[in-house]
């Protein structure tokens, strides 16, 4: 059965100059139309400043209801062959409606990140500094204990609903999308997953080859994150209360240009450019404003998935300086395109070194280019994707029926929704004749 029509159900409007999640979705778009597909791109979001242009790219776009008949409607005439879902909520709100409408199209679901994992991970964190006596104690903390230990994080994210809807929806697509290792083996290990539903695929947007600047020709640190990302919030914090202070003791005239979308006054109430911590806001080419930078700073105290902005750094030959989390499942410590620390004196040595070292810093750019060649090759990775949604639509068939709990899980569980969005729905058609 081949696939001629794509349906790609966005949770926002892809925004590729604002998170690398919109980055990796127009890298998805750009590779369905290369097969001559026909793609529709909707999404319940208002539509954003910054969005990309699909309709320049032969995507349409549609603008949905949420709890509303007429996407049945619009899906009935659409008759896609493949439903990409935008994270695990999108396929809450619409997989049953496509399950009653269209229900012999491939499902997809792109994670992103295993959102219940970034949770988990937040709420040890939240543990660790509440377990602290005092403020030195409490900045001392950057990367939480047991934040890799599969039977902890289990237990952790066992405590909370999240992971039950998330791997729910997993089982009741046929196939999702994981960009971390990490995540994809935590998932069959200790979730039972079965392998012929997951798909590691790493396909991320990144810059071409370019020449970028010399150690000499740069200057100043960069961190770079959406504001509304929590990890990225958390990690502005960390940088301006204990990191960059640091920093500044050693470096005194060092600068450091903090970029990111959609910033709220409370982060713009952090701009001081007296102590060299200059709130910048939205980039309109991330991709520059990192080829200038020296040294990009992550301080990523918890989070999930493959980190975007390290990539952009390697691509643009920035060598960072980060956590175990924030390099987790790109590259080996050791092998990283700059340096890991997962303390707050080793972090701003680190820094520091990077910053100053000429020799150091060329190593982790050379370090950078094998990284990228090794795991972020847009040819494997866009062929990997193709071969494994077009082996899952061959093995449809057979795949649903041995996977007894998405069955089960779809008759069951997306009643409830269904029964739920139904009543929302008469409600909201009640209110409008008042």
């Amino acid at each position: 059965m081949s696939i001629q029509r794509v349906l790609y159900l966005g949770y926002v409007w892809p925004e590729p100059n604002s998170s690398a999640a919109g980055s990796r979705t127009m890298e998805f778009l750009r590779l369905f139309r290369a097969q001559a597909w026909q793609v529709t791109f909707a999404s319940v979001a208002a539509l954003s400043p910054h969005r990309a242009d699909l309709q320049g790219m032969q995507i349409a776009e549609k603008q949905l209801t949420l709890n509303c008949d007429s996407f049945d409607e619009f899906v009935r005439d659409y008759q896609p062959d493949l439903v990409v879902f935008d994270r695990f909520f999108t396929e809450e709100q619409f997989g049953w409606r496509i399950e009653r409408v269209c229900p012999d199209a491939l499902r997809v679901l792109d994670t992103c990140d295993l959102h219940s994992l970034r949770e988990a991970r937040q709420r040890l964190l939240k543990d660790s500094l509440q377990a602290c006596h005092n403020e030195r104690a409490r900045q001392q903390i950057l990367t939480p204990s047991r934040f890799a230990d599969f039977d902890y994080l289990y237990q952790l994210m066992c405590a909370d609903d999240m992971v039950k809807r998330e791997i729910a929806a997993i089982f009741r697509c046929d196939l999702s999308l994981m960009i971390s290792g990490f995540e994809a083996q935590l998932l069959r290990d200790r979730f039972a997953v079965p392998d012929s539903l997951l798909l590691e695929n790493n396909l991320m947007c990144m810059p071409g080859p370019v020449d970028v600047p010399t150690f000499a020709e740069r200057q100043h640190f960069l961190s770079i994150g959406n504001f509304r990302h929590a990890p990225n919030w958390d990690a502005v914090l960390y940088l301006k209360h204990a990191v960059w202070p640091a920093i500044r003791a050693v470096l005194p005239d060092a600068q450091l240009h903090v970029y990111g979308s959609y910033p709220p006054p409370k982060a713009m109430s952090l701009h001081q450019p007296t102590q060299g911590f200059h709130l910048c806001g939205w980039a309109a080419d991330a991709h520059d404003v990192m080829r200038n930078a020296r040294v990009c700073l992550a301080p990523l105290r918890f989070g999930a998935g493959l980190k975007g902005k390290l990539a952009d750094a390697m691509a643009c030959g920035t060598p960072s300086v980060t956590t175990s989390i924030g390099a987790e499942s790109m590259a080996r410590v050791e092998q990283w395109a700059g340096l890991v620390a997962d303390d707050l004196e080793g972090f701003v040595a680190a820094a520091v070194d990077l910053y100053q070292n000429a020799e150091q810093w060329h190593e982790a750019q050379c370090r950078a280019r094998q990284i990228l060649n090794q795991q972020f090759d847009r040819d494997v990775a866009s062929s990997a994707l193709l071969e494994g949604i077009r082996l899952a639509r061959d093995e449809q068939a057979t795949r649903r029926l041995h996977n007894f709990t998405g069955a089960m899980l779809r008759h069951h569980t997306m009643k409830s929704t269904q029964y739920m969005s139904q009543w929302i729905q008469l409600k909201n058609q009640k209110m409008e004749k008042r």
